[in-house]
């Protein structure tokens, strides 16, 4: 069984040409309410939360490959035969994975930082550091706590995320509604060698600069084999974009896949 049934975040006009938008490891797909509201808000935006973070199902697999599944059976759930992408982070390079699984059910590809082809021991050491589970006494902590990793966000983003992605568990303590085992098997699929999007799929790959975290020979192979259609950005920001820049992120993704 593939279908997941994933918790699906919507935005924009329902009819318009949709968009599926992946968030990156321990997100959710309320994260693109803004971008989606402000600048996408002619196109039928279907955000999931993937298996293992948010509303949808924590259980395992959380494989590449399964979550790949996971999104084409939303698509076929929701009548969508084909839809362009945008995938952040680890959301990317499931963004590109479905895109070489199913070529024909995608239009365009936004890949925003993409995290394909970690080193592997900087992947096994942002692993281990989620084998605990982070918890807070109460809501203004785990505030506290976000600001502290968001330092370019609005108080409007932090109290998005507090509301959206804050949950209080059986114990009492407050905790981020992702499962840490999704997680550290996250960084593991993040640390495999890096591979393409397929040739005839239009890419635009848009780095974060302050992030270093798109791999050089990731943005050469790309080069390679998508010739002219690939477009590659960069947005003076932090790893998420969406936070630190989210006019100029919006403003770029809207343009390119409206061009």
């Amino acid at each position: 069984m593939t279908d997941a049934a994933l918790h699906v975040h919507r935005y924009g006009d329902p009819s318009g040409p949709p968009l599926i938008a992946l968030h990156g490891v321990t997100g959710h797909g309320g994260r693109f309410r803004r971008v989606a509201e402000d600048h996408l808000a002619d196109r039928s935006v279907l955000a999931p939360d993937l298996r293992g973070h948010g509303r949808s199902p924590h259980e395992p697999p959380w494989t590449v490959e399964r979550h790949v599944a996971d999104v084409l059976a939303l698509m076929d759930a929701e009548g969508v035969g084909r839809a362009d992408l945008l995938g952040h982070s680890y959301g990317g390079m499931i963004a590109l994975h479905l895109a070489r699984t199913a070529p024909r059910r995608v239009g365009r590809l936004v890949l925003l930082d993409p995290a394909i082809g970690l080193d592997p021991a900087a992947a096994a050491e942002r692993a281990r550091g989620y084998m605990s589970m982070e918890s807070f006494a109460d809501v203004a902590s785990a505030r506290a706590s976000l600001a502290a990793r968001w330092p370019g966000a609005s108080e409007g983003v932090l109290d998005d995320e507090v509301t959206e992605h804050l949950a209080r568990c059986r114990d009492g303590r407050m905790r981020w509604r992702y499962e840490t085992a999704a997680v550290v098997t996250a960084y593991s699929e993040m640390a495999r060698p890096h591979l393409p999007p397929p040739a005839d799929v239009p890419t635009h790959l848009v780095i974060a600069t302050r992030a270093d975290l798109v791999r050089p020979g990731f943005v050469v192979e790309c080069r390679t084999a998508l010739g002219p259609r690939l477009a590659v950005s960069e947005i003076e920001s932090g790893h998420m974009l969406f936070v630190d820049a989210p006019d100029e992120t919006g403003t770029l993704v809207g343009g390119w896949l409206a061009s």
